[in-house]
């Protein structure tokens, strides 16, 4: 038989471990919480204060380029100016380029590529050969005709070697692919150097 004091010791070691127990339970609980309110905390800093975009930023200064798009006639080319975003590198730069001629021309002159037209990207290589690679709609959208064809390619090339140094001829793609030619009329297999035989002189802004 055992004694009353070595019931109550026993008593007393049951109650300790339950206590024990009680307060791990409660511990492992309210550190549960911690690390939830902490997530959910986390969660919405990041919400309301999302992270800042290094590289959107510097894309915040611009520059003025001249963009061309053709006269009426589809002989000369006629240059608007933009401004445009600044670029780190020329692949970037050619596309902000192409971007505003895509957009067509503000001042009544002639759009050398049809609405639709999306460029996919822009390569560069060693020797200044800029890889202009646009998707399907540049043959679909396009009206055709010798002049009209010719047109987008000065439009393109003139754009490009004026506005980004690097570039000196332009290759025109299509999904990534060979073009032999835009709508049958004239040859796009080589890359193309710019004519400023065809440019209309642009007048002096009055300061």
């Amino acid at each position: 038989m055992t004694s009353k004091r070595q019931r109550r010791s026993e008593n007393v070691k049951e109650k300790k471990k339950k206590k024990s127990t009680r307060i791990l339970y409660l511990s492992i609980i309210i550190g549960g919480i911690v690390i939830l309110l902490v997530l959910f905390f986390i969660i919405l800093f990041n919400a309301l204060f999302p992270p800042v975009d290094l590289d959107a930023l510097k894309k915040k200064e611009k520059q003025v380029a001249i963009i061309w798009f053709s006269d009426q006639q589809e002989l000369l080319l006629v240059g608007e100016k933009r401004y445009i975003f600044t670029e780190i590198d020329a692949a970037s730069q050619a596309k902000e380029v192409i971007k505003a001629l895509l957009d067509g021309s503000k001042n009544g002159n002639v759009n050398t590529f049809p609405a639709g037209v999306v460029l996919r990207d822009v390569k560069i290589d060693d020797a200044g050969i800029a890889y202009v690679n646009f998707n399907k709609s540049l043959t679909k959208l396009h009206p055709g005709s010798s002049s009209a064809e010719m047109a987008s390619i000065n439009s393109l090339t003139i754009s490009l070697t004026e506005n980004v140094p690097e570039i000196k001829k332009v290759k025109i793609l299509m999904e990534g692919k060979e073009l032999t030619t835009i709508k049958g009329h004239i040859s796009t297999s080589k890359a193309f150097l710019p004519d400023p035989g065809i440019l209309v002189p642009m007048k002096e802004e009055k300061s």
